[in-house]
């Protein structure tokens, strides 16, 4: 099991390890322990970071990209951290990409997999229905190279969610930001060293997009996972932290 969930009135958050920070920005349906890999391989090295995404609570006004950048500022703040290493998945990588933007002088490194910010095929075509448990389950599924990596304990949280009619509205509202806001002319402006990390097989965000990401950020490096689809780092976690390993080793100028 995932590490201590530390909780203010604020956020909360996994805070593992000590040393040069590893911030971890889940998806749209992800969970702290989305990152189990990353905290047990690197925290005796690193300071590794979690914060608890406001996505099932913020208000549904805010419930956009922007609410949820502005919620990671506000953690980065408080936390006073600098020299940061961000990590993304998905939604979470998109969101590490504008804050990388907006507050530059906090970022040392990115690491993106399976972000959006170019593209992407929202739950694999289209929004959640709720009350269907087969449906979210297959939905669930899909974003998996192997199935069996979509746990019951997963897709019963995920479905929860969708039962939930003020978490479903978040969801959506929170999802169309995400497909309105194409990142393609920032993109370009990101000099830090990034790293790519994409599944061969993914059907959310296609390996073409990582190579347009790849294409258009000026320090990229991209390498890709094969039988491995949306989340790297839950289905090759081995894998995927050989190859985060290697690039912080690479770009170690401590």
């Amino acid at each position: 099991m995932i590490q201590l969930v530390r909780k203010t009135e604020k956020f909360s958050f996994i805070d593992e390890g000590q040393g040069e920070v590893l911030l971890l920005l889940h998806g749209l349906f992800g969970a702290l322990s989305n990152w189990e890999g990353i905290v047990k391989r690197f925290s005796n090295q690193y300071r590794v970071l979690i914060p608890l995404l406001p996505i099932n609570e913020m208000p549904l006004k805010q419930a956009g990209l922007e609410g949820l950048v502005k919620f990671v500022e506000e953690f980065v703040e408080w936390m006073k951290l600098t020299e940061i290493t961000v990590m993304g998945n998905s939604l979470g990588g998109h969101l590490a990409i504008i804050y990388t933007r907006n507050c530059p002088q906090h970022i040392k490194r990115l690491i993106l997999t399976g972000s959006s910010g170019l593209f992407e095929n929202a739950m694999g075509g289209s929004f959640p229905k709720r009350g269907d448990y087969k449906y979210i389950k297959e939905r669930v599924e899909y974003t998996f190279y192997d199935p069996k990596t979509a746990t019951k304990e997963y897709v019963d949280e995920v479905f929860e969610t969708t039962t939930s009619i003020p978490k479903a509205m978040r969801i959506v509202a929170i999802a169309k930001s995400a497909q309105r806001n194409n990142m393609a002319k920032d993109i370009p402006n990101i000099k830090i060293p990034t790293l790519l990390i994409w599944g061969l097989n993914d059907t959310i965000t296609p390996p073409m997009v990582a190579h347009e990401f790849g294409r258009l950020i000026p320090n990229a490096k991209l390498r890709f996972i094969d039988k491995c689809c949306h989340a790297p780092m839950m289905e090759q976690p081995e894998r995927f932290n050989d190859l985060v390993e290697e690039f912080l080793l690479e770009h170690n100028d401590s």
